[in-house]
């Protein structure tokens, strides 16, 4: 089943809004990242964002599957 959130009356895909949400942590998690000097120990930044974008989208989608039935359960 894939699940849908209502956003102001606007139906989304479930998986979209994750996404977005978890570029937004990717991209405040890199910002941070920056004023550290790691770029003589990284290869490919480009691969570190890529793979923080989708540990950060995974993250977030696992962390609503266990928190979005008790929302709901409560309302």
């Amino acid at each position: 089943m894939i699940d849908e959130l209502n956003i102001f009356g606007v139906y989304m895909p479930a998986a979209l809004v994750w996404a977005i949400l978890g570029g937004i942590l990717a991209y405040i998690t890199r910002t941070a990242l920056q004023r550290l000097p790691l770029d003589r120990y990284l290869w490919q930044a480009g691969l570190l964002d890529v793979a923080l974008f989708f540990l950060l989208w995974w993250s977030v989608s696992t962390l609503a599957a266990l928190v979005m039935p008790l929302v709901m359960i409560f309302r």
